[in-house]
C-alpha cells in the first residue's frame, strides 16, 4: 500500500478508524490498475462509459470537492441548478481518460488529492463540525452534512467505486482486486 499520513501519524480512535478504512478503499482501487498501460486504464470494458483512469480520476475530484465542502461550506460545489449541457460534458470526462493523460498523471493526483484529506482528518479541530448542503435535486433541503458524515461519503464513494474498478480490471484482463 501507498503510504499515507494515516500510517505514519499517531492517530487514535475515530479518525484513525476514517482513515484506515478509506486507505483500505483507495489500496483497493489503485491496485486495479496495477500494471496496466494507459491504453489499456482508457477501455471500456462492459457496457458503462467507465474505464479505471477515468474511475480513479473521479474519485480524486469527488474526494477534492468534498473536503473542499468540509473546508469552505457549500460554495465549494458547483451550483447544480445552474448546470448547462457543458457542464454535464465536462462532468462525463471526468470518467475517461482525456488525449494526453496518463494513468501515472491520475494516480499521482489521487495521490496528493488522498494525502490533503488525511492531513484535514488529522488536523480538523471537530468531526461534528456541519456545513449546509447546496441546493440539488439529491440532497435533501436545508440538510447539513458533519465533517464526519462527509468523511463517510468519501469512503462509500470510494469502496462503490473500487468495485466497479474490480469489475473492469476482471473484464478486461481477467485480474482481480482479491482472490
Amino acid at each position: 500500500m501507498t503510504e499515507t499520513l494515516s500510517e505514519s501519524a499517531t492517530l487514535t480512535g475515530e479518525r484513525a478508524d476514517l482513515l484506515r478504512t478509506l486507505n483500505k478503499h483507495r489500496h483497493f482501487l489503485r491496485f486495479t490498475t496495477r500494471d496496466l498501460t494507459d491504453e489499456q486504464a482508457g477501455l471500456r470494458t462492459t457496457v458503462s462509459a467507465l474505464c479505471l483512469g477515468g474511475l480513479v480520476k473521479h474519485v480524486a475530484a469527488v474526494e477534492r470537492v468534498w473536503v473542499d465542502f468540509i473546508l469552505d461550506g457549500p460554495s465549494a460545489m458547483p451550483d447544480f441548478s445552474a448546470m448547462a449541457e457543458g457542464d454535464f460534458a465536462e462532468r462525463a470526462d471526468e470518467f475517461r481518460l482525456l488525449p494526453g493523460e496518463t494513468l501515472a498523471g491520475v494516480l499521482a493526483e489521487y495521490a496528493a488529492v488522498a494525502l490533503r484529506t488525511d492531513e484535514l482528518i488529522a488536523a480538523l479541530p471537530d468531526l461534528d463540525a456541519t456545513q449546509p448542503l447546496p441546493e440539488a435535486p439529491w440532497f435533501e433541503s436545508g440538510a447539513r452534512w458533519s465533517a464526519r458524515q462527509v468523511l463517510l461519503h468519501i469512503i462509500a464513494e470510494t469502496a462503490q467505486h473500487a468495485g466497479h474498478a474490480d469489475i473492469i480490471r476482471e473484464s478486461l484482463d481477467g485480474a482481480k482486486t482479491m482472490g
